[in-house]
């Protein structure tokens, strides 16, 4: 294949790529993309002899297209592609609008109940122009891909962060702690008890959390395995089972909500290495004035107040 072909390449053959993978169909394709079928057709056609590869096989009939080993290759480079010019397009987005326009903000439960209200507040003193969009996301990947993508602008993160184009700041050292029920065998003790020993318990959980795989790691390195019997990713939940006797629950402090007497809450010290809450941003985006000050104004909350933040 002659190297300076793929500089023919062009954005849209990329798009018709892509879309093919995800929906299976060249007609589903054209119909996302606001093209004909015969034009999606001339756009593959045209990427197949750029790169001299078969990309999509076609077997005809109802069933649907997949790709080749080369189009899938070649999908992985199409996606970071398509992902950078979307990046691209939001910062001269956020370029034009300076200190007064949308700021979207990635986020997840704690950090939307614990601290966000509190710290817009500050933020729309500075800058009340400054339209904030929050999204919340239980999932950290979740979180972090959308930063990719450019479909965010910051987003809190739990740190340290999968390998990507992110910067970040960390804001609150956030210690784990166990919660029982107060007649709970565990309860009322000088010191917390053991992994091993809590392992012993019906254990609630967090479906996709990251800081749940780190306790249930160091539960079996502890030489132990977890029995977990419910798993949520709203916090409430898991304080209201375990004060019904259902369980106990290992969760970072930030998490907890004011209860009404039937917990008792345990820290763990050094026994469970603590989360760490950050904010990030895309390392080779633009950041505009009121992206930076809302990181500054984060730093500034979390220096005062650390994880004994409370909603305002």
């Amino acid at each position: 294949m002659e190297t300076d072909r793929l500089f023919g390449v062009e954005l849209r053959h990329l798009l018709a790529l892509q879309a093919i993978a995800e929906h299976g169909s060249f007609r589903r394709a054209a119909q996302v993309l606001g093209y004909t079928q015969s034009a999606i057709s001339q756009q593959i056609a045209a990427l197949e002899r750029a790169v001299g590869e078969k990309l999509i096989e076609r077997p005809g009939g109802p069933r649907p297209v997949s790709l080749t080993e080369a189009g899938e290759l070649l999908l992985r480079h199409a996606e970071a592609i398509v992902a950078r010019m979307k990046a691209a397009q939001a910062d001269l987005a956020a370029f034009a609008d300076g200190a007064a326009g949308p700021l979207r903000v990635g986020t997840y439960q704690s950090v939307s109940a614990r601290l966000l209200p509190t710290l817009v507040r500050r933020f729309k003193e500075r800058f009340p122009q400054v339209d904030i969009r929050l999204s919340e996301s239980a999932i950290d990947d979740e979180l972090e891909e959308r930063l990719e993508r450019g479909e965010v602008d910051l987003s809190f993160v739990m740190l340290p962060m999968n390998e990507a184009p992110l910067e970040a700041a960390q804001l609150i050292v956030d210690p784990y702690v166990l919660i029982v029920p107060t007649d709970s065998p565990l309860a009322g003790r000088g010191k917390p008890p053991s992994l091993r020993e809590i392992a012993k318990h019906p254990l609630i959980g967090y479906r996709q959390c990251r800081s749940m795989e780190g306790i249930e790691i160091a539960m079996r390195r502890a030489g132990t395995e977890p029995r977990i019997v419910f798993r949520t990713d709203d916090n409430g939940t898991v304080q209201g089972l375990v004060g019904a006797g259902v369980g106990v629950a290992l969760v970072p402090r930030l998490t907890l909500q004011p209860t009404d007497g039937t917990l008792e809450v345990i820290d763990m010290g050094e026994l469970l290495p603590p989360r760490l809450v950050g904010i990030a941003w895309h390392r080779d985006r633009y950041r505009t004035p009121a992206a930076r000050a809302f990181v500054e104004t984060a730093q500034q909350l979390c220096a005062a107040n650390g994880v004994e933040l409370v909603a305002a």
